[in-house]
């Protein structure tokens, strides 16, 4: 049975929704603005954010396919390893920001150039202990975001994200009465992520953007996001992500 046109134009409208709610997730938020922080050109920042929510998209429409199609769902579990990674990476950049702080430098870098560091060091210990007593320390690399990085973050978190958004598009789009209108329903659900994530870029720019010129405000907007690393690293870290309030 095919939907009433007055009905499926419900149901389209309700998917483009589901999307512009997807894009504020907890998820999109840190990865947003942790790419946008580290760019001191705006128009670099744009981009890289835009990429990274291309890159989500391609996953969602990837798995959004595979329901519709095959009538498909992921893996149990999949969702939790990828969110407790997440988490972990949430309170190392925390940590960091608020020892930054401390030491009178509050210009974040990337969570992911602090892990890249952070095994450099290891390996660096390692190799001194074991092998090369006189090894010399490892320099810190000016590390900074990719396309292809920001691409793949994206990827990661439309695989490892089954928010209940996420998972009521899948349903909807395979429900929609024929495999057109259900990839019409995606799209729709795509178009909207796409244009929350749009907006939450460019906000993300202009903030950090501005903020850089007052350094008390730059203090106060880095504490924040210490505070919200800390804070959705450990729910996620430990699973209790079904205990944040929903956003939106």
């Amino acid at each position: 049975m095919t939907a009433a046109p007055n009905s499926l134009q419900l149901a389209l409208l309700s998917a483009a929704i589901l999307g512009f709610r997807h894009g504020f997730d907890y998820d999109h938020i840190a990865a947003i603005s942790d790419i946008t922080s580290v760019q001191t050109d705006r128009w670099r920042g744009m981009r890289l954010g835009l990429l990274y929510a291309l890159g989500h998209a391609a996953m969602v429409a990837v798995l959004g396919s595979a329901v519709i199609i095959f009538q498909l769902s992921l893996p149990h579990g999949i969702d939790r390893v990828a969110e407790r990674l997440v988490g972990l990476t949430l309170l190392v950049l925390g940590v960091y920001v608020l020892a930054s702080i401390f030491s009178g430098n509050p210009a974040p870098r990337s969570r992911f150039h602090l892990l890249a560091g952070a095994f450099r060091w290891v390996r660096w210990k390692v190799k001194k202990y074991w092998h090369d007593h006189d090894a010399p320390r490892p320099e810190d690399i000016k590390w900074n975001y990719s396309a292809k990085s920001v691409i793949t973050i994206g990827i990661v978190h439309g695989l490892g994200a089954e928010t209940p958004s996420q998972l009521m598009i899948f349903l909807l789009a395979a429900n929609l009465g024929g495999v057109g209108k259900g990839f019409i329903g995606l799209a729709m659900f795509i178009a909207g992520l796409l244009v929350m994530n749009t907006v939450m870029t460019a906000s993300a720019v202009g903030l950090f953007g501005f903020s850089s010129r007052l350094p008390r405000l730059q203090l106060a907007v880095t504490a924040l996001t210490a505070i919200y690393s800390l804070a959705v690293g450990a729910f996620f870290l430990f699973g209790w992500s079904e205990l944040l309030p929903p956003l939106g």
